[in-house]
């Protein structure tokens, strides 16, 4: 038995939820730093080369936070593609398994969305809001197959796809907070009154 690889690990899902549970003053929930920390430390402890956050929009998979190992940045925020033609898509109606240590082994390989650049390994989980919406996917990738991935790894990316839609769900609370106070605030018509 390794203690320290369990404290390690231990110490990694404190620190992420550390991160993800604090409460962010305002702005985009994805934006904010801790969810980059949060991200980069994800991504150095898997061992794989990048790491994102998708939203689904409008039939297209939006790449909303990017993280890459130097000199391994293949995809950027902002960028999208057809969402029927991705990995994510696969793994949220359950075509694709969420742990793959390679992906060229799976029996249905040839039959995968063609990306411009190899995947080995892919880890993926829905991030899934309070009214039951799929918002999108934490997902990340190895260039490489790796055999060292685990259940429990891949338990840490759904936890934190859990923390990271509880920011979301606190951040659409807090838009409408502020758009029904600012209707509240605004004029309203007198039906009584003749003009």
């Amino acid at each position: 038995m390794n203690l320290f690889h369990d404290n390690e690990v231990d110490a990694v899902e404190v620190r992420i939820s550390e991160l993800l549970v604090a409460t962010p003053e305002g702005g985009d929930a994805l934006i904010s730093g801790a969810v980059s920390e949060v991200l980069k430390l994800l991504r150095e402890h898997l061992k794989m080369d990048v790491i994102f956050i998708s939203e689904f929009v409008d039939n297209r998979r939006v790449f909303r936070r990017v993280e890459a190992a130097p000199g391994q940045r293949v995809i950027e925020a902002g960028q999208s593609d057809p969402l029927e033609e991705s990995f994510c898509q696969r793994v949220v109606d359950g075509r694709m398994p969420r742990l793959i240590t390679d992906v060229a082994r799976l029996p249905d390989a040839q039959d995968l969305p063609s990306t411009p650049f190899q995947v080995g390994a892919h880890l993926s989980t829905p991030v899934i809001l309070n009214d039951g919406r799929v918002y999108g996917t934490l997902c990340c990738f190895s260039f490489a197959p790796n055999e060292a991935l685990t259940q429990r790894d891949l338990r840490k990316l759904e936890m934190s796809a859990q923390l990271t839609a509880r920011r979301i769900d606190e951040q659409h609370a807090r838009e409408r907070e502020r758009a029904t106070a600012a209707w509240a605030l605004e004029p309203q018509a007198d039906p009584l009154r003749r003009p």
